[in-house]
């Protein structure tokens, strides 16, 4: 018998052997794995989750509801109130992968019998992404805590709070809530922008807060303390940032006017602007479209969800106002550096709200950057930012940061404040 034909015939006895030796072995030790433990059959359930996403603060968790309607699969981000809908759900037998709308943030998961596992991925400045563990558990509609017996502190009503980061530096909000039993839901504002809507409960003398709504990653805890319920805790965004924060019951606490932060430098009195659009094509404040016009310049951004919510509103506005002669710019600093992907991120966030106005390719998400593009600025405080200019190109107002629905009241008051100041712009001749 020659080498070569040995040697087959030897190969060809050993696989045998593996073989009897692998069914052998399988019949000795009892029945095989199950089908869910090894994901043969697995299948995404369409159904309510219970989504954890785990942070150095702890587990941070938000709800999420996924449907077929027509035939195709949508999505739902719980948090108290807010039902944030998910059109690009991708569901391919176990395997569940969703982009967050108007981001380039993203979750993708596989099922392993009622749980999902796999991880949200958040796109950051300079290619910092961020990756977070994500766990789902199939059926399960309670927060933080299943189950909440005995008296609740209350920590509904109004406080004035302070954030401290791990260097010190403090930042004053205003936090308000309201509650039901264990129940609690609210906000924090800021003079940049609200925290959106937050949503948690009061267990064992504590305060859990949370919210996940395909931008933000935010979890909050406090102990609950004395007979005004003041608060002390921690902070936790995203996959590194920390503060300590502390809040006292205080019924006019306040934030610094919205219209004072951002100012034009001395002696300037416009503004003005040339950048891309999402095509390429050069775009200046003094082209023949902007002319006479009352106009309205957003700073943005399509990773801010406070520019999100300022975006909601923009875009009806601007179809029922453009006809009065109103113009809105925005220009948009994006995460990425290379133009083709900040257009391609913008393009997104257009298509998501239905936005007809003009965005611009202004720079990257860089505060100091934004500001040297744009010199008639003593600073760019936030993002987003919204210079109101009238038909002579004066700038009439500067609002900073933004208050969206979350904040009930203070959202409405914005948006009436808004319509009063454009409705004067166009009466003026």
């Amino acid at each position: 018998m020659g080498r070569w034909k040995a040697a087959r015939m030897l190969a060809g006895r050993i696989v045998a052997g593996c073989l009897c030796a692998l069914l052998a072995g399988a019949c000795s030790r009892g029945a095989p794995p199950s089908a869910a433990a090894v994901g043969v059959g697995a299948a995404v359930k369409p159904g309510t989750y219970r989504v954890v996403l785990q942070i150095p603060g702890g587990d941070l968790p938000f709800g999420l509801d996924l449907s077929r309607e027509d035939s195709a699969w949508v999505g739902y981000l719980v948090n108290g109130a807010e039902r944030v809908k998910l059109s690009e759900v991708a569901v391919d037998g176990a395997h569940l992968e969703i982009k967050m709308p108007g981001y380039e943030n993203r979750l993708t998961a596989d099922a392993e019998g009622d749980l999902l596992r796999g991880e949200v991925v958040l796109d950051k400045l300079g290619g910092k992404d961020q990756h977070i563990p994500v766990v789902a558990q199939f059926d399960q509609h309670y927060r933080f805590f299943p189950q909440s017996a005995g008296e609740f502190p209350n920590v509904a009503g109004r406080y004035a709070v302070t954030f401290t980061d791990d260097e010190g530096r403090t930042e004053a909000a205003v936090g308000e809530f309201t509650q039901s039993n264990d129940i609690v839901s609210g906000t924090f504002l800021t003079d940049t922008g609200d925290h959106r809507f937050l949503a948690g409960q009061v267990h064992d003398g504590d305060l859990y807060l949370s919210t996940f709504d395909g931008a933000h990653v935010f979890l909050y805890k406090a102990k609950i303390s004395g007979p005004d319920a003041a608060l002390i805790g921690d902070y936790w965004s995203g996959t590194s940032y920390h503060e300590r924060w502390s809040a006292k019951r205080d019924a006019h606490a306040a934030l610094p006017d919205a219209y004072s932060l951002t100012k034009l430098r001395s002696g300037v009195k416009g503004f003005e602007f040339a950048f891309p659009d999402v095509a390429g094509t050069p775009v200046t404040s003094k082209d023949a479209k902007f002319r006479n016009k009352v106009l309205v310049v957003a700073l943005a951004g399509s990773w801010c969800p406070n520019c999100h919510d300022e975006a909601a509103f923009l875009a009806p506005f601007y179809r029922e106002y453009r006809a009065k002669g109103l113009e809105i710019v925005s220009l948009m600093f994006e995460h990425f550096g290379d133009f083709d992907r900040a257009a391609a991120a913008t393009e997104r966030f257009r298509q998501h709200y239905g936005i007809e106005y003009t965005t611009l390719i202004a720079g990257i998400s860089d505060k100091d950057e934004a500001a040297k593009k744009l010199p008639m600025l003593e600073r760019v405080y936030a993002f987003p930012t919204t210079i109101f200019i009238d038909r002579r190109g004066r700038v009439r107002k500067i609002h900073t940061g933004y208050s969206g629905p979350a904040t009930g009241d203070h959202y409405r008051q914005f948006v009436d404040e808004f319509k009063r100041t454009i409705d004067q712009l166009l009466a003026e001749t």
